[in-house]
C-alpha cells in the first residue's frame, strides 16, 4: 500500500479532497502549504489530517466560495478559515493571520500526496512552527506538535538551530 493509499483511507477520501483543495487553490491566485504537511517536504513525513495554507488575502473569499459551491463546509474563526469535505477526516486550514502573506512570494514546488504543490520554504515553514510554537493561546498538545516538528527539521537541517529559542537549542544539545 502506497502513502497516498493509506492517507486516503485513514482520512476517509482526504488525498481525493486534498487535491481537489489545491485545484481550487490555483484558480485563485497565488498559496503555499504552511505546518505539518509542508514539514512533510523537508523531513521524513509523519501521519497529520491538517493541511494548513496561506492563500493570497485578496482572493480567499472567492475561493471559500468555490470550495462550498464544490460542496466543503467552510467555518470562520478568529485566525483562520477552515474547510472540510462532507465524509472527509481531511481538515483543512487557511490561515488569515497577515504575516504568513509573505511566504507566498518564497515558495517553492514540492510534492504532498503524489501533487505537485507550493509549499512555504523552508525558512518561512521553520518560521511559522516557531510562531506557532511560542503562541500561548495554543493548547499544549499542539505546542508540542510544533516543538516536535521544530526538532526534526533541525535534525534534518542543523542550520536552522540558530533561529531556535534557547530551550530548544539546549534540548536539540541535549539529544
Amino acid at each position: 500500500m502506497t502513502a497516498v493509499e493509506a492517507f486516503e483511507l485513514t482520512t476517509q477520501g482526504g488525498s481525493t479532497d486534498f487535491a481537489r483543495l489545491i485545484r481550487a487553490c490555483e484558480l485563485f491566485g497565488p498559496y503555499c502549504l504552511i505546518g505539518g504537511l509542508a514539514v512533510n517536504c523537508y523531513v521524513e513525513p509523519v501521519y497529520t489530517l491538517d493541511a494548513d495554507i496561506v492563500a493570497i488575502a485578496s482572493g480567499l473569499s472567492n475561493l471559500c466560495a468555490h470550495l462550498r459551491a464544490q460542496g466543503f463546509k467552510t467555518e470562520e474563526h478568529p485566525y483562520s478559515v477552515n474547510a472540510l469535505a462532507p465524509g472527509s477526516d481531511l481538515r483543512m486550514q487557511f490561515t488569515t493571520d497577515e504575516r504568513y502573506q509573505p511566504f507566498l512570494a518564497r515558495s517553492v514546488e514540492g510534492e504532498v500526496l503524489g501533487i505537485r504543490v507550493r509549499t512555504a520554504c523552508l525558512e518561512d515553514v521553520t518560521l511559522g512552527k516557531l510562531w506557532a510554537y511560542s503562541d500561548p493561546r495554543r493548547r499544549l498538545s499542539k505546542r508540542k506538535k510544533d516543538e516536535l516538528d521544530l526538532i526534526r527539521l533541525a535534525e534534518a537541517h542543523p542550520e536552522l538551530r540558530s533561529r531556535y529559542p534557547s530551550e530548544l537549542q539546549e534540548q536539540l544539545d541535549r539529544g
